[in-house]
């Protein structure tokens, strides 16, 4: 129940005070909205299927975040940034799908 009360307050928070992004993370938010997507959805399987950690999670979480930043900043760097951008969202969401049908399996037995 704290997850759901924590997400209702951080998402009337950001529709109160309206956040802006400063202009060099831009680039970078997308990606980090992901990994941090694919550590949750993981995080829920690893629940569903009883071996739930929660300091695998921060660190899956966390390294997460941080590993797909630092490929686009790469990227970046290299001028090819759109392109390892890409190639980290479809690995995370690949990811993503992976663990939502595991989720799905789970609980609807189908």
């Amino acid at each position: 129940m704290i997850p759901v009360i924590g997400l209702a307050v951080g998402i009337a928070l950001g529709l109160v005070l309206d956040p802006t992004v400063p202009l060099w993370l831009q680039p970078y938010l997308p990606i980090a909205v992901v990994a941090a997507l694919d550590a949750v959805f993981g995080g829920a399987r690893a629940r569903l299927d009883g071996i739930f950690d929660a300091k695998v999670f921060v660190i899956s979480f966390v390294s997460n975040v941080v590993v797909a930043a630092l490929i686009v900043f790469l990227g970046d760097q290299l001028g090819v940034g759109a392109q390892l951008s890409t190639a980290v969202v479809v690995v995370l969401g690949i990811r993503i799908f992976g663990n939502a049908a595991a989720i799905r399996r789970h609980l609807f037995r189908a």
